[in-house]
């Protein structure tokens, strides 16, 4: 018996496995595939495991800082350890509650969208008695990268329209309460190989330069964004960047020649990068049941567990890798059926007609590359089943084992 049945036996499924020694090393791979001098803001929403991000926040080279765009992620980001004064605070809807909670307990640093936004931000902080740190996120015109998923150039509710942004500078300065500090960019996310990636960064810091240029703004800080890859619930291994250092400190030097001194500081994000790798969903089957000649494989984990990012508009299908006890005598991937989950809806699929091998009720499967997306981007209260527990391991021992719980609590009017 392996140690995914000995937790499955344990624990029961669905049950995700998160291993911080993975977390650790995907860390330490994107340090190095980064200049020194580049921070890197980690997104709570990829993972908001506290002993995850914690394991994130610390280790080799400088600490990695927190991204969030809620006041739940927030507590999940104090509670790993980041200090408050040193998180991002983004999102289109920030509301003057969240504000109110963000700034009293001092989060100073915020990503705005808008000028509304940019006055809310203000509002608050001058109720605090404080100025607020801002930065623009900027919807670019222009893109590099013609493929992975697009975050930048179309109407949205993301970012000020880059075309606007010279007429609409005299009002964004004039907000009380706010400095204006710099720049953030997010035009991508998963790029499809590192020459995308580059490509994509060079072209945000040469579109930087040139609006900072229009608009007088001297830059503190800029966030170029992410983009960094990982495969999502599919076998693969995390992608290693050998050019990127080299690559980022040139179109840095071109553009930006003092920022190794801090002017601006160098900010990128990353989420699934860092915490896809480190986790396993584990998941029995169920039934087996065949419809009209097509297999389908019923499995207790469905898109209230692993939602392929259902809560960010991407449902996925997905691959799995087997691993299995009782009946299933071979690891050849004979079969062909759709994997499909317990809920009570046609939309509840993993996986439509992928390969398997011959699979019985009670045997074991497991679903990799599952660290980033899974819990909280799933339809976690969706006919009210219990959350998985979550389990992590430190040098292969169980350190923490743990399930998220939704439950209905009296309302205060107000």
């Amino acid at each position: 018996m392996n140690q995914y049945e000995e937790l499955a036996d344990q624990y029961g499924t669905p049950l995700y496995v998160y291993d911080l020694d993975r977390v650790a090393e995907a860390r330490h791979d994107l340090r190095t595939s980064l200049p020194d001098e580049v921070e890197i803001y980690y997104a709570l929403k990829a993972n908001p495991h506290p002993q995850v991000a914690g394991a994130l926040r610390s280790g080799e080279g400088r600490e990695c800082r927190a991204e969030i765009s809620s006041v739940g992620e927030l507590a999940a980001a104090l509670t790993a350890g980041f200090r408050a004064s040193e998180i991002l605070y983004t999102g289109p809807g920030k509301t003057d509650g969240e504000l109110d909670e963000a700034i009293g307990k001092g989060v100073k640093t915020f990503c705005v969208e808008s000028l509304t936004d940019l006055q809310h931000v203000g509002a608050v902080a001058l109720r605090h008695g404080v100025v607020a740190d801002c930065l623009l996120r900027i919807n670019s015109a222009t893109a590099s990268a013609t493929t992975s998923i697009r975050m930048t150039g179309t109407p949205s509710q993301f970012g000020i329209d880059s075309e606007t942004l010279v007429d609409a500078m005299p009002e964004l300065r004039a907000v009380p309460g706010t400095r204006i500090t710099g720049l953030h960019f997010f035009p991508l996310s998963n790029a499809r190989d590192e020459a995308s990636l580059i490509g994509e960064f060079r072209h945000t810091i040469a579109y930087a330069a040139g609006l900072a240029e229009e608009t007088g703004l001297t830059l503190e800080f800029l966030d170029i964004g992410g983009g960094f890859a990982h495969p999502y619930g599919a076998p693969g291994e995390r992608p290693v960047y050998r050019e990127l250092r080299t690559e980022l400190a040139a179109a840095l030097d071109e553009h930006f020649p003092h920022w190794r001194e801090g002017a601006p500081r160098i900010a990128v994000e990353t989420g699934r990068y860092q915490t896809s790798g480190a986790g396993t969903l584990l998941t029995r089957v169920v039934n087996i049941k065949v419809s009209r000649g097509r297999k389908f494989v019923v499995i207790d984990a469905g898109i209230n567990t692993f939602g392929g990012m259902s809560g960010l508009g991407r449902l996925l299908p997905v691959a799995v890798e087997p691993e299995y006890t009782g009946s299933a005598e071979a690891t050849e991937l004979t079969d062909v059926a759709s994997l499909a989950g317990p809920l009570c809806t046609p939309g509840d699929i993993l996986g439509r007609e992928i390969r398997l091998p011959e699979l019985a009720p009670g045997d074991l499967v497991t679903i990799p590359n599952a660290g980033a997306y899974g819990v909280t981007a799933s339809l976690l209260m969706f006919l009210g089943r219990p959350a998985p527990v979550e389990v992590v391991l430190k040098g292969g021992k169980v350190v923490s084992a743990s399930r998220l719980e939704h439950h209905r609590t009296p309302a205060t009017p107000g």
